[in-house]
């Protein structure tokens, strides 16, 4: 089978069967639309990129490995850090004049938006492909999209919640739950909306009442629950995934009662030292390659109007995903995040 006579149909299928792998093996860069001949021989020349984002180490380390799988020439320096600070270096570094970061990708859309300035014109070869509802600007695109879901230890928890509601349930006091508190990223902030916009103003308060145990981000959540300090956890499905992935006795439901999904914005800066290196990063993450490699191997969900496959555990036809309406993500925040803030008793 050459390259040009994969279908569509047919790559949809391989990755489904678990040989995605196979598959693209066998798929030119250029079948694939990457970009251009002349950004890819660019790209090479350039030779490496900066890469800022807010996303997990061990994440973003699979993506840049698949990613040198296809394009080995390009080495990619990440900087990692949390939403908050990412965004601090990178206003105290473009203030200075001195941004380093060619790409950078972050969980919390608004923030992103007040920074497009910094950013140049671009977008991906498929861009037509991708929901335009998710799009805060014409410069920033969705590289990853995150679901939120409902892990347990199954050591530990022989008849764990399967809804939201459920986490209300005083069977699951004393500490037993694990929540990210609200104030910790644009990701968490999507489901402190979903809750009390979907479940009900008084979602917080009954969920509360459980006393759950309060953790800074998913990552040690995720590694609490793996130990047994928490027997279930709010998390991010590409969290509990690969905890799963990794033989962990980790379960995780989407509830039926609605996935919040939170949509990242990636772009590359005006200060680019390597922008077409930092191009043909993003045209490969948020090609249907990238994209597929997201969701089979890591549990991400998609922007792609047509996902090409879906997360394990996932069935569209019994889940309903849930997006905040952009306007009322900005300028609801602080309010609602001094309000959680008060009704779970954290203090930051």
């Amino acid at each position: 089978m050459t390259s040009s006579r994969i279908t569509r149909r047919q790559f949809v299928a391989a990755s489904a069967s678990g040989l995605a792998a196979t598959a693209l093996g066998s798929v030119s860069a250029s079948a694939q639309n990457f970009g251009s001949a002349d950004l890819i021989e660019a790209a090479k020349k350039e030779g490496k990129l900066v890469y800022y984002t807010a996303d997990f180490t061990e994440v973003e380390q699979e993506i840049i490995k698949a990613f040198n799988k296809r394009f080995p020439f390009v080495k990619i320096e990440m900087v990692r850090a949390p939403g908050g600070q990412l965004i601090t270096r990178i206003k105290t570094e473009a203030a200075a004049g001195k941004l380093s970061a060619d790409v950078v990708n972050h969980s919390d859309r608004g923030l992103m938006q007040d920074l497009q300035d910094l950013f140049q014109d671009y977008a991906p070869p498929n861009a037509g492909d991708f929901r335009s509802d998710v799009l805060v600007s014409p410069k920033l695109w969705p590289r990853s999209t995150l679901g939120w879901s409902i892990a347990y230890n199954t050591e530990l928890m022989k008849n764990p919640p399967k809804t939201w509601m459920d986490l209300t349930k005083p069977e699951y006091n004393n500490k037993q739950i694990g929540q990210v508190v609200g104030p910790s990223g644009g990701t968490t902030w999507t489901r402190v909306m979903f809750e009390r916009q979907v479940l009900g103003e008084d979602y917080w308060k009954k969920q509360a009442a459980t006393q759950p145990a309060l953790y800074p981000s998913g990552a040690p959540l995720s590694d609490a629950m793996v130990r047994g300090e928490v027997s279930v956890a709010v998390l991010l499905y590409n969290i509990a995934y690969i905890k799963k992935r990794d033989g962990a006795t980790v379960e995780i439901i989407f509830p039926p009662d609605g996935v919040p999904l939170n949509f990242y914005a990636a772009g590359v800066t005006k200060a680019a030292a390597n922008p077409n290196a930092g191009k043909l990063f993003l045209n490969w993450c948020l090609s249907e390659e990238g994209q597929v490699f997201q969701i089979k191997e890591l549990g991400y969900l998609t922007a792609l109007k047509t996902p090409p496959l879906n997360p394990p555990g996932y069935d569209p036809k019994v889940v309903k995903t849930w997006a905040p309406k952009f306007d009322e993500y900005v300028k609801l925040r602080s309010a609602w995040l001094e309000e959680w803030n008060k009704t779970y008793g954290y203090r930051q």
